[in-house]
């Protein structure tokens, strides 16, 4: 069997993906937006949590706004992330505002370097971005490697967000690469498969 070039492979579907996301009309993206945000509030997991680990979004990823606006109103605490100059890692900060956010790295909104950093991962619940997702949780992210470095210390519930129609059967990966708890799209919420193990070293 010829070996996979992953680099290429994780490339190729970035680009169709991202294509896609930006043909896809705002009244279908908010719909399924929505449908998301409703299934993330089904989850025991977001119930019983009592700290909100999310990602602000840009225009071609699954919406978060609503989600965290949801989440101040459950009562739960929400922190969001801050990429940490010339390193490949990031912070979790607490917010309470939308306000405190400026644009950061990779002009995504980030929260102010002064705001409390998570460092209790007790009743936490991470939404973990991604283009894409497989059935056993793995994700395809956009290839800088934070999330997967951040999740490798990370000891609360992590649950990846994502168009049903941009799970795959499967994706390959690499070894440093983390799959996630469970899966939520606008169509359904999974538990993921992360037994199987078939890593590309």
């Amino acid at each position: 069997m010829r070996p996979i070039d992953i680099r290429i492979y994780k490339t190729d579907i970035r680009e169709r993906i991202k294509q896609s996301r930006r043909e896809l009309k705002t009244e279908e993206k908010e719909k399924l937006d929505r449908f998301i945000a409703s299934n993330v509030r089904r989850l025991f997991q977001y119930k019983y949590s009592d700290t909100l680990l999310c990602y602000v979004s840009t225009p071609i990823e699954v919406d978060t706004i609503n989600i965290i606006q949801n989440a101040w109103k459950d009562g739960k605490r929400v922190a969001v992330p801050r990429c940490i100059p010339d390193t490949r890692l990031m912070d979790f900060h607490y917010i309470t505002s939308f306000d405190q956010l400026n644009v950061g790295m990779f002009r995504v909104m980030e929260p102010d370097i002064s705001l409390p950093i998570v460092n209790n991962f007790d009743k936490c619940l991470m939404l973990v971005p991604a283009l894409a997702y497989d059935r056993r949780g793995y994700r395809l992210g956009y290839g800088k490697g934070y999330y997967d470095r951040y999740m490798s210390k990370f000891t609360g519930v992590t649950v990846g967000i994502c168009y049903s129609s941009d799970v795959r059967y499967h994706l390959y990966h690499g070894k440093f690469d983390r799959s996630v708890d469970t899966v939520v799209t606008d169509k359904w919420i999974k538990k993921s498969q992360r037994q199987r193990r078939d890593r590309i070293n």
